[in-house]
């Protein structure tokens, strides 16, 4: 019978393994969330960048056990990060490479976040959330994550790499599958160093935007808008949307907001929002929006991390047809994307 393993290098074309092995190997993802971990703590790749070494050329830059690295290294083989020569030494595959300091997709920075000591204390709390309805990171943590991050530089700094990563393709599939032209100031609430923003006013050159978050959260836009030649056409404001929002829009963008906040906390970032809007402008909500059936999708996964984290949720069309409702609100159209994620598009009801 077939053995529960270390997940193998997966072939589309292998059978499954049978069910109770498909779940066992469910309950060990965690060893592979640890391993890629300590790969990417110790800068395994970034050591490797310049050619093939053997543990005990590691060992010392890596303030390591030899005997026990090379266990390591090897493991990382079976991931398909490293390959193992008959002289013992490990170089980098495709995959490894992409786990280097400043590689594109920031995998480094989302697995230095994604599989971290305080990121697992908050997933142990998971059984408390079902239970309870209350965050686990803020039981793990000791208060809401957005207020731990903001007390935690390094670790804040990190996580904005993995959400540039995580959502690193919408940018650009946002601004190919949503229609801007027509309009003309687009007001970014919560959009972090511009990203988005800058994005979408490329592919539209008549189009001026506001980028607006928490003071600590823009101080990094100005670099990120004079590099992308923008700085004429965009203007900061540092504040939080949950005491106002700036006006003279006439389109609004939330872009990963909603799905942060309670259902409370995110009536009172949409009024906000609809106290400034003049007539005929729009909001745009940008978010994974699950399918009402059985489909995969990530967004029932990232949910639980909504649930877990923050406290907010994914929803349905029809769920944030009711919630936009709430806030004077009426859906108007739901434009999908080449990635997860959708434009949901209202105007004032």
């Amino acid at each position: 019978p077939e053995e529960p393993g270390m997940p193998e290098n997966n072939h589309s074309n292998a059978p499954l393994p049978p069910p109770h092995v498909q779940l066992i190997q469910m309950a060990m993802a965690h060893w592979v969330s640890r391993i890629a971990y300590v790969a990417a703590k110790l800068g395994l790749a970034d050591h490797l960048a310049s050619g093939p070494k053997t543990a005990d050329d590691l060992a010392g830059p890596t303030g390591t056990h030899a005997p026990s690295l090379y266990r390591l290294m090897r493991a990382l083989t079976n991931l398909n990060i490293l390959t193992e020569d008959a002289t013992h030494r490990f170089a980098l595959t495709p995959l490894g490479e992409a786990l280097k300091t400043g590689a594109p997709g920031s995998a480094r920075s989302s697995i230095l976040t994604l599989a971290s000591d305080w990121m697992s204390r908050g997933w142990e709390q998971l059984l408390y959330s079902v239970q309870t309805g209350g965050g686990g990171f803020e039981q793990s943590l000791g208060m809401p994550l957005f207020d731990w991050l903001a007390k935690h530089p390094e670790e804040a700094s990190l996580f904005s790499e993995t959400m540039m990563g995580f959502h690193g393709a919408e940018p650009a599939a946002i601004t190919a599958a949503y229609d801007f032209s027509g309009l003309s100031t687009l007001i970014d609430v919560g959009g972090a160093t511009g990203h988005l923003l800058t994005t979408i006013l490329t592919g539209n050159p008549t189009l001026r935007g506001i980028l607006y978050d928490l003071p600590h959260v823009v101080r990094d836009a100005p670099a990120l808008i004079q590099a992308r030649g923008l700085s004429d056409r965009v203007t900061i404001e540092a504040g939080s949307f949950f005491d106002r929002v700036p006006g003279g829009g006439n389109a609004y963008l939330l872009s990963h907001i909603i799905h942060d906040w309670t259902e409370a906390q995110c009536l009172t970032i949409l009024g906000h929002c609809r106290r400034v809007m003049p007539p005929g402008s729009r909001l745009l909500i940008i978010e994974m929006v699950l399918p009402s059936d059985n489909a995969p999708h990530p967004g029932k996964m990232l949910d639980m991390m909504m649930l877990v984290g923050p406290g907010g949720q994914e929803r349905t069309e029809s769920e944030y047809r009711e919630l936009l409702g709430k806030a004077g609100f009426r859906l108007t159209r739901l434009v999908p994307t080449d990635t997860a994620v959708s434009v949901v598009e209202a105007v004032l009801a």
